[in-house]
């Protein structure tokens, strides 16, 4: 007796959490490089907090001329070394929908000759936003006057307080995160440039050629950093202006910046050079520029950005330390090296502790570019998990 067959089982259907996960699997397998490791990146949330964190920073100091109330040197000659002055909504006489700050004005202690404030209990001043303030340019050619915030009647508000001369540290801090990012993107530029350029001849060469470019390198290397730069201060002519002080500036600091990351980009290329698909672009004929461009550097092209990225800290670092020392910017530059100038002695840490705040932003920065570096080198490890 044959069995009736009743033709083939109905296929079970997948369910909505399969259905999600096969395509997440079929955009994961089909996705670019790139995208892999802008997913992996987004994982990592210490990565993520660090670039925002970074981000802003760098948004306030491109805009400074807007959200800083004031200029890099303008000066408020009644309140020299102010301590910050925080906006609040209450007081002895009462509270204020809109928040306020006392009237206040620094004078000499006759005992102990220390500049002190003194505020004005009586007098409420109070913030307002988007007032009128002194002529600028937002990025060097928009023309610009008003201000994020300020206070009504012309007052003067100092979040950070003052330096010696009276200037808001709150404003040049902005302004010095402009300058110190930009100093160091550039110079890392100028550096990943040059990288290129001579570890790739010595990585693709070999032989001689690469015996020479070592040697050069290693010659670069052992310059002691601190008389250099003594002598390049020195040979700055003084005429300079700020511009081109700080042009030259960050040439210096890309100039010597590129030994480190030419040495791993010709020991990438040595590794690679004798594979077979480099060896069919050089019996096809290609120029050995097209070789290295287009061939050989995109195969470890996630590694190099890992590279640039942790470079970044070690640039401002740089401009911090010289500028700190008096080997870097001059004044009336602002960086955060030259605001640290000012905090180089015992009494500043006794009585004007807030001139220390932008080597707060030297840390956040510093650590910032460590986290992002990390979660990009995670994010391009080949052998990470793929999920």
């Amino acid at each position: 007796m044959t069995a009736i067959d009743d033709g083939p089982s109905p296929e079970r259907r997948e369910t909505r959490e399969e259905r999600r996960e096969r395509e997440r699997r079929e955009r994961y397998y089909s996705a670019s490089q790139w995208t892999l490791i802008w997913w992996r990146f987004r994982r990592h949330r210490a990565a993520m907090f660090a670039a925002v964190i970074l981000g802003l920073m760098a948004f306030l100091g491109i805009f400074a001329e807007f959200f800083a109330p004031y200029g890099p040197t303008e000066r408020n000659r009644a309140y020299l070394n102010g301590p910050p002055q925080m906006p609040m909504f209450c007081d002895h006489n009462g509270c204020s929908a809109v928040p306020f700050v006392h009237g206040a004005r620094t004078e000499r202690d006759p005992l102990t000759l220390r500049s002190r404030a003194v505020p004005d209990p009586e007098t409420r001043v109070h913030l307002t936003f988007l007032p009128q303030g002194e002529p600028a340019h937002l990025l060097g050619f928009i023309p610009i006057q008003t201000r994020l915030f300020g206070l009504e009647d012309g007052g003067r508000l100092h979040l950070w307080g003052t330096d010696e001369l009276g200037r808001d540290v709150f404003s040049r801090t902005l302004y010095a995160t402009r300058t110190s990012l930009s100093i160091g993107v550039i110079g890392v530029l100028i550096s990943f440039v040059l990288a290129l350029i001579i570890g790739g001849i010595a990585g693709y060469f070999g032989g001689w050629i690469d015996s020479v470019i070592q040697r050069v390198t290693e010659v670069i290397r052992v310059i002691p950093i601190i008389p250099l730069y003594m002598g390049l201060a020195a040979a700055m002519p003084k005429e300079w202006s700020t511009l081109q002080v700080y042009f030259a500036m960050t040439v210096i600091l890309g100039l010597f910046g590129w030994p480190t990351l030419a040495r791993r980009i010709r020991s990438q290329l040595l590794s690679i050079r004798n594979e077979d698909y480099v060896v069919a672009a050089r019996l096809a004929g290609a120029r050995p520029g097209r070789i290295i461009a287009q061939h050989m550097l995109p195969s470890f092209t996630s590694f190099i950005i890992v590279d640039l990225v942790i470079s970044f800290p070690y640039m401002i670092l740089s401009e911090t330390a010289l500028s700190f020392v008096g080997l870097g910017l001059r004044p009336p530059a602002v960086s955060w090296g030259v605001m640290l100038q000012q905090a180089q002695s015992v009494r500043v840490i006794e009585q004007t502790p807030w001139l220390f705040i932008p080597a707060g932003f030297v840390v956040v920065a510093v650590l910032a570019f460590t986290l992002i570096g990390d979660g990009l080198r995670d994010a391009a490890d080949p052998y990470s998990e793929s999920r």
